[in-house]
């Protein structure tokens, strides 16, 4: 399976309106600014760590817009995040200015599907060079978003700040798999197969109005830190350590909900009539499910 990218392969140059200082100081990155190895493993560390994955626009019909001001104005200058086509078109951009070669790949979801079950396309992820070598790099994939950048090759266990991770081949395609609670678990697979930005746009429009979109009835919030992840899903606090048992809350009050959005996610909330509504319909169902 070929990894490397070719200079036929190389993609479009980066955004004009890219505003790459404030994009840098968003994510606290004070560093070199070569295009090496070790610009990209802090700048993934700290994008992931900075700018939380989050689903409300989908949850709240606001829809979600793939274009660099857009991006920009939401989750650099608005203090929001995003889910994967945000994060890794944002970071695309800012590593094509830094003088990376990117493309753009896309995944099918893998993690808690039943196995044998076919999934639509629905995940961006990235193949970056840095140094003669092709990556993956990926900060959008929620719960289990790699915090270092993972060699495109097969079968070789991979550290990263968070968990390790491996890619082993299944017909034809890349897996990526996680060692979580003692065993390797699937998040996805995919090709070396470019996509373009028309292709994100028509995923994310669909995972926006689908009327099975697990976007639009569900929200699922996540940042890694240093030793750990927090995941909220829904009103689910989970506190994953690393090296130790995971802990779990129930938030119950809109207060909750928007005081560990603030702390835990480091999130600035959407202005939106129906953002308070929406935190107590995820409550109540909650507790109608109990």
């Amino acid at each position: 399976m070929q990894a490397q990218l070719t200079q036929k392969q190389e993609v479009a140059q980066p955004a004009a309106g890219l505003d790459l200082d404030a994009y840098l100081q968003r994510i606290g990155y004070t560093g070199d600014r070569q295009p090496t190895l070790a610009t990209l493993q802090l700048l993934q560390r700290l994008h992931a760590e900075t700018i939380a994955f989050e689903s409300f626009n989908p949850l709240l019909r606001i829809p979600v817009l793939l274009d660099i001001d857009s991006l920009q104005q939401k989750m650099v200058y608005g203090g929001r995040g995003g889910y994967c086509f945000e994060h890794n078109l944002l970071l695309s951009h800012v590593l094509k200015t830094l003088g990376y070669r990117v493309r753009g790949l896309a995944a099918r979801v893998l993690w808690n599907v039943p196995e044998g079950t076919v999934k639509a396309i629905s995940h961006k992820l990235l193949q970056v060079e840095a140094e003669g070598e092709s990556f993956l790099v990926d900060v959008g994939f929620g719960g289990l978003t790699p915090t270092g950048p993972l060699q495109l090759v097969l079968n070789a266990v991979q550290t990263t700040p968070h968990e390790d991770f491996r890619l082993i081949e299944s017909g034809g395609e890349w897996v990526l798999q996680a060692h979580v609670q003692h065993a390797w678990r699937p998040l996805y697979r995919f090709t070396l197969r470019e996509h373009l930005q028309p292709d994100y746009e028509m995923f994310s429009w669909y995972l926006c109005t689908h009327p099975a979109s697990f976007f639009l009835t569900s929200l699922s919030v996540a940042r890694p830190f240093p030793g750990g992840r927090f995941g909220l899903r829904n009103t689910v606090l989970t506190t994953h350590w690393l090296g130790r048992e995971s802990e779990q809350c129930e938030l119950t009050s809109v207060a909750d909900i928007r005081r560990v959005l603030r702390e835990n996610f480091r999130l600035t909330l959407p202005d939106h009539p129906d953002l308070d509504a929406t935190l107590q319909g995820l409550i109540d169902a909650a507790a109608e499910s109990r």
